[in-house]
C-alpha cells in the first residue's frame, strides 16, 4: 500500500490522485491524498506536535488537543479551544494549557481533568455535545476493553476520558484519545479525519486499530500517539498494509519530530 508523509490534511477540498497498484498486483481504484508545500486543504490545519498533542487551525478559530510543553507548541497564547482527553501526563499538562490559552480560550473536558486543572473547564460526560462559536464538539467515549496494569485494573476506564468529534463546516474530524477498539467507535459515521492511536499496552495494535477504522470508514486515518512501552507493536504500516483493501487514505504525520 502507498504510505503519503503528510504533516497536514483535510478532506474537503483536496486534490486527489488515484494511486497505481503495486507492480504485478491490482488494487481497487482509491482516492489518495498527494504531500503540498503548505498543506493547507480547505482551510484546516492540522499541525502534529507531540505524541498526543495536536494544533487544528481552523476558519473558526485554533484547538489544540492535550498541549504539553514536552512538545514544540510553537506561537503561545493563541488557543480558542483546547480539548483534553484524559487525566494522564501525557494528555493533561496544566503547563501546557496555560501555555497556549489567551484571553477567552474555552478548555474543555471530563470531569476527572476538570478536577485537576485550575483553569475554568468547560465539561463533557460521553455522548455529550457542545457549539463554540462555529465549532460543535461531541465527547466520544475512550476506554479500555480489557488491557490494564493488573487483574481487574484498566489503564483507561470508560467514563473517565474522552475522545471528540469536532465539527466546523463540512468536517467532521474525530480525536480518538486512548483507547481500545469499541463499539462506540466502530458506530460513528461520516468522519473525514480521524486520528487514530495504536501503542501497547495503552490502546490498541496496528491490527485492532485497523478494524476499527474499516468499520466506520473515515476519509483519512492518521495514526498518532504511536510511541509506547512496545513500539514494535506500533508499526504503522501493518495498519496501514491492513487497510489496503478499503477506500480508507492512511496518511503519515511526524508526531515525533526531534527524533
Amino acid at each position: 500500500m502507498r504510505l503519503f508523509p503528510l504533516l497536514l490534511l483535510c478532506a474537503c477540498g483536496s486534490t486527489v490522485a488515484t494511486a497505481p497498484p503495486a507492480e504485478g498486483t491490482e488494487a481497487p481504484e482509491r482516492a489518495t491524498v498527494e504531500p503540498v508545500a503548505e498543506p493547507v486543504l480547505d482551510g484546516i490545519r492540522f499541525r502534529p506536535v507531540l505524541h498526543a498533542t495536536l494544533e487544528i487551525s481552523t476558519p473558526a478559530g485554533v484547538i489544540w488537543l492535550d498541549p504539553t510543553t514536552r512538545g514544540p507548541l510553537g506561537d503561545p497564547h493563541n488557543a480558542d479551544i483546547v480539548l483534553i482527553t484524559d487525566v494522564h501526563g501525557d494528555h493533561l499538562d496544566s503547563a501546557g494549557v496555560d501555555a497556549v490559552m489567551k484571553a477567552g480560550t474555552r478548555v474543555v473536558g471530563p470531569a476527572a481533568v476538570s478536577e485537576q486543572l485550575a483553569s475554568s473547564t468547560d465539561v463533557l460526560a460521553n455522548g455529550e455535545s457542545l457549539t463554540i462559536g462555529a465549532v460543535q464538539i461531541t465527547a466520544v467515549p475512550m476506554y479500555n476493553n480489557h488491557r490494564g496494569p493488573e487483574d481487574g485494573v484498566l489503564f483507561h476506564p470508560k467514563g473517565r476520558g474522552n475522545g471528540y468529534i469536532i465539527e466546523v463546516g463540512s468536517e467532521r474530524i474525530y480525536v480518538a484519545g486512548d483507547t481500545a477498539c469499541t463499539d462506540e467507535m466502530k458506530a460513528l459515521t461520516g468522519i473525514t479525519t480521524a486520528f487514530i492511536p495504536m501503542n501497547l499496552p495503552y490502546t490498541m495494535t496496528p491490527e485492532e486499530a485497523a478494524e476499527c477504522v474499516a468499520a466506520f470508514s473515515p476519509n483519512i486515518a492518521i495514526p498518532y500517539h504511536y510511541r509506547g512501552a512496545d513500539n514494535v507493536m506500533s508499526d504503522r504500516s501493518v495498519f496501514a498494509d491492513a487497510l489496503a483493501d478499503t477506500t480508507v487514505i492512511v496518511a503519515m504525520s511526524d508526531f515525533y519530530p526531534s527524533e
